[in-house]
């Protein structure tokens, strides 16, 4: 029986790794397609199918969301500031924000063994070497002066947060953590032990996080059962199913402050040049499905900011 538990977790565990897979190739499609620029995306992603203009322009709204934050933290705290990112998978924000010189002292990573070590694989070869200082490359980590990359289970923080200590993180400086579906993955009170953990551990930082909510209507009923089919259960949104619950749970896990829109309040709130720019990318019959898959997904944050530095800027304002 323990042997069965344990085969089905594992089996469990590899489904939602491979969703990792598929950001990869929306993010690398949309790329391509010229929604936004990342000239690193294609070294963890050599090619992808098609991808609909809905898919499209909502990968744009959660990726330029997340840009236009981690710049305004990044303005607010300078140099001397950490990104930590949790379950960040083929993420390529420590080069993006590297060839724009805006990384910060240091950036971290943390994510499954299996896909840190593919990570790893990746970024042995160049350009990606290049752009890390004095890289030491293993099997399932790099340790280099401005980036770490660490394996590890989120769903055992106490580990994790004795990794990310001995790595050099410094609770004392102003800290942005970030998490882009994967807390929804996660049983509640596994997830809001990693919300806790960063609240009890940094008293100035910001935690940002994206997941979709409103299962219980027809569309989220389909979308959990699509992924059901592929092996993906999301053990935690019903603890969050809305805008509401999402603040509550980082005021109930140590934050002072929070917000959280849907993604087509951030829609709205994104640069209206740019919306204007990337809808002329594709053409969109009808935006009815695109605005019911924005409303399905959103944005929370929390943050606290004793130090001062401004971190209730860090939100979209009306066309940012």
């Amino acid at each position: 029986m323990a042997q069965s538990r344990s085969s089905r977790r594992a089996s469990d565990d590899l489904a939602v790794q491979t969703t990792n897979d598929d950001a990869t190739s929306c993010k690398r499609y949309a790329t391509q397609k010229g929604y936004w620029e990342d000239d690193f995306v294609k070294y963890f992603c050599r090619t992808s199918d098609r991808k609909s203009p809905e898919i499209n322009r909502g990968y744009f709204a959660r990726v330029r969301l997340y840009q236009l934050l981690v710049e305004k933290f990044l303005s607010l705290a300078g140099e001397e500031s950490q990104v930590i990112n949790f379950g960040a998978g083929y993420d390529t924000l420590y080069w993006t924000l590297s060839a724009r010189s805006l990384r910060p002292k240091l950036l971290v990573e943390v994510d499954f063994e299996a896909v840190t070590a593919r990570k790893c694989y990746y970024i042995s070869k160049e350009p990606l070497r290049e752009v890390l200082v004095d890289p030491v490359i293993e099997k399932d980590s790099i340790s280099s002066k401005h980036y770490k990359l660490l394996s590890g289970d989120l769903r055992d923080m106490a580990t994790v947060g004795e990794k990310l200590l001995s790595s050099g993180v410094d609770t004392s400086l102003p800290t942005l953590f970030l998490t882009e579906c994967v807390l929804v993955y996660m049983d509640p009170d596994k997830s809001r032990e990693v919300i806790r953990w960063a609240g009890n551990n940094f008293s100035t930082a910001l935690f940002l996080n994206y997941e979709p909510i409103f299962p219980d209507d027809s569309f989220g009923l389909t979308m959990q059962a699509n992924l059901a089919h592929r092996g993906c259960s999301l053990l935690g949104i019903n603890a969050c199913p809305d805008l509401e619950s999402q603040k509550q749970r980082f005021l109930g896990n140590g934050w002072q402050c929070t917000w959280a829109l849907d993604m087509a309040e951030v829609y709205q709130q994104l640069p209206k040049n740019e919306i204007q720019r990337i809808e002329r990318l594709e053409f969109l019959d009808e935006k009815e499905l695109l605005i019911q898959l924005l409303q399905h997904y959103c944005a929370s944050c929390g943050y606290t900011d004793k130090k001062r530095i401004g971190l209730d800027k860090v939100r979209l304002s009306k066309n940012s």
